[in-house]
């Protein structure tokens, strides 16, 4: 197996990541399609919420990546200032556009979600609020990152705010814990969960599906900015010329 180090080399990495990033994609797409065909006609309605419990194939994975993607961001940029990784930075950068999509997902599936089951598509309860918090510190990063990247610098201030911006998830994943919200409480933990298992199954598929999905943007994300940033290389070597 590869080490990070061996990875640090961008040709090393890019024969690695140029087969592994379309046997990521189908196999996620292969995954989200058995998971769809699971929920949405092999399962029972809720009791309570109808057929409409069925957006949590959706909800739930597009928030796990919501906050993996910012996880991910920390970790390169730790990686960017202790370890001085080359790739770091890229990795963090191809990062923020997906995980900023799948926040995104995240509250528009929670809303399409919270209209049938709380009579509202808003509420700015503790949930809601840090989720959006989330995405604008998303957007932010990007713009931060790339102008960075234009003016030349080194990737470390938007490494530091890629550290800071983890302060949000620890609010969010406690938000339902620490204060009164309209968003129901954990349901889904290591050893128990409240959702019956008739209506659970198919979840695993799409966390799997939408996690291999991601991974596969990612990878080509990546790929893109490292090719990129050897073709403006190489132009710059030629206008010396």
């Amino acid at each position: 197996m590869p080490t990070l180090h061996a990875l640090a080399n961008p040709a090393r990495f890019i024969r690695i990541a140029r087969p592994l990033t379309p046997l990521l994609f189908w196999v996620g797409v292969v995954l989200i399609a058995i998971g769809c065909w699971a929920g949405l006609t092999q399962t029972p309605p809720d009791y309570l919420q109808g057929e409409s419990v069925r957006i949590l194939y959706i909800h739930v994975p597009t928030a796990w990546l919501g906050m993996g993607g910012w996880t991910g961001i920390a970790l390169s940029s730790i990686a960017l200032l202790v370890w001085r990784h080359p790739l770091a930075a890229i990795a963090a950068r191809a990062i923020a556009v997906p995980g900023a999509l799948f926040a995104a997902l995240c509250l528009v599936s929670g809303a399409i979600w919270g209209r049938p089951t709380w009579g509202t598509y808003w509420q700015w309860d503790g949930r809601l609020t840090s989720m959006l918090l989330l995405f604008f510190v998303y957007c932010a990063y990007i713009a931060l990152a790339r102008a960075d990247a234009d003016r030349g610098g080194d990737g470390r201030v938007p490494a530091l705010f890629g550290i800071a911006g983890t302060v949000l998830l620890p609010i969010i994943r406690y938000s339902v814990i620490w204060w009164n919200t309209l968003h129901q409480g954990p349901s889904i933990g290591l050893t128990r969960s409240t959702i019956a298992g008739s209506i659970l199954w198919p979840l695993p598929f799409m966390l799997a599906g939408f996690t291999c999905l991601f991974g596969a943007i990612v990878l080509m994300r990546m790929r893109t900015l490292l090719a990129k940033a050897k073709a403006e290389a190489r132009m710059r070597r030629m206008a010396r010329a």
